[in-house]
C-alpha cells in the first residue's frame, strides 16, 4: 500500500499527446508531464516553436519528447494523427487538449467563418481527437483526457461570444466524455485557468491597469503563472486521480470564489 501511494504521481512509462504545445498552457503542461516521467508527443502548427519545446524537454534529462507538426484545423482523419503519434513512444494513454483560439470579436464582427473556426478548434477537435485515442486507452485499461476549459465556461466576458460558447461546450463535453468512457478506466476532466500570460491573453497583459484589476479580483491577489498548472496537470494524468472524472477544476487564484 505504501509503495502504491508513493508512486501514485509517477508517469514513467506513460505517453502523453499534447496539442497546443508550441506555447502557453499546452507547452507548460507538456513540460510538467515530462518532468513526472511521461514521454510526450508535442503537436502544433509552428515547427520552430515545436522543435524548441522538444529540445527544452529533452535537454532536461527527465522524460522525453517528440514533435508532430500538424494543423488541427485541416485534419480530417484523427485516427491517422493518433497512429503518427503512436510511432514515437507507443500509443498515448494521456491526452491534453490545449490547442485553442480566441479572436476577441465584437458580436457584430463575428462571421460564420470565424464562428466555425473557434468552435471547431476549441470544441470539435478535442472530441474527435479523444475519440481516436480511446481504443488504445481502453486496451490499456488506462486513459486520462485533460481538456482546457476557461473562466468563460461559466462567465461572460466582453467580445468573446464565440469563445465563451466553445468553452461552455468544453465543460459539458468533459462531463459527456466521462459518462461515455470512464467505465473503461478512462477519466475525463478539464482545467479552467484564470488569467495566465499566454498568446491568447496578450491583449489583457499588455494593459497594466487591466492586468492589475484582474489580479485584484482573485483571492490570492495575483494573476497566474504557468507553473501554477504543473501540479494539477500531473495529478489529473496520474493514477492519483483515478476516482475523479467529469470535473472542471478552476485554477484561478480564487477568482471565481469572490
Amino acid at each position: 500500500m505504501t509503495e502504491k501511494k508513493m508512486n501514485a504521481f509517477d508517469l514513467s512509462g506513460t505517453v502523453a499527446l499534447c496539442t497546443g504545445a508550441t506555447s502557453g498552457i499546452g507547452r507548460r503542461m507538456a513540460w510538467a508531464l515530462s518532468q513526472a516521467g511521461a514521454g510526450v508527443v508535442l503537436v502544433g502548427r509552428r515547427r520552430e516553436e515545436l522543435e524548441a519545446a522538444k529540445a527544452e524537454i529533452n535537454a532536461a534529462g527527465c522524460g522525453r519528447a517528440a514533435s508532430l507538426p500538424a494543423d488541427l484545423m485541416q485534419r480530417a482523419d484523427f485516427t491517422a494523427l493518433h497512429t503518427e503519434a503512436s510511432g514515437h513512444f507507443g500509443a498515448p494513454t494521456i491526452l491534453v487538449n490545449a490547442a485553442g483560439v480566441n479572436l476577441r470579436q465584437a458580436p457584430e464582427d463575428i462571421t460564420e467563418e470565424s464562428w466555425d473556426l473557434t468552435l471547431k478548434l476549441n470544441l470539435s477537435v478535442p472530441f474527435f481527437l479523444a475519440r481516436a485515442c480511446v481504443p488504445a486507452m481502453r486496451a490499456a485499461r488506462y486513459g486520462r483526457i485533460i481538456n482546457i476549459a476557461s473562466l468563460q465556461s461559466t462567465r461572460a466576458f466582453p467580445n468573446c461570444i464565440a469563445y465563451g460558447a466553445s468553452k461552455g461546450g468544453v465543460s459539458q463535453l468533459t462531463r459527456a466524455m466521462a459518462e461515455a468512457w470512464s467505465c473503461d478506466s478512462i477519466t475525463a476532466n478539464a482545467i479552467a485557468p484564470g488569467f495566465f500570460p499566454t498568446e491568447l491573453t496578450q491583449a489583457v497583459f499588455k494593459d497594466p491597469d487591466r492586468a492589475a484589476h484582474n489580479a485584484r479580483q482573485t483571492a490570492i491577489g495575483r494573476n497566474g503563472e504557468l507553473e501554477d498548472l504543473d501540479g494539477l496537470a500531473v495529478f489529473l494524468a496520474s493514477r492519483a486521480s483515478a476516482y475523479i472524472t467529469g470535473q472542471v477544476i478552476n485554477v484561478d487564484g480564487g477568482f471565481t470564489a469572490k
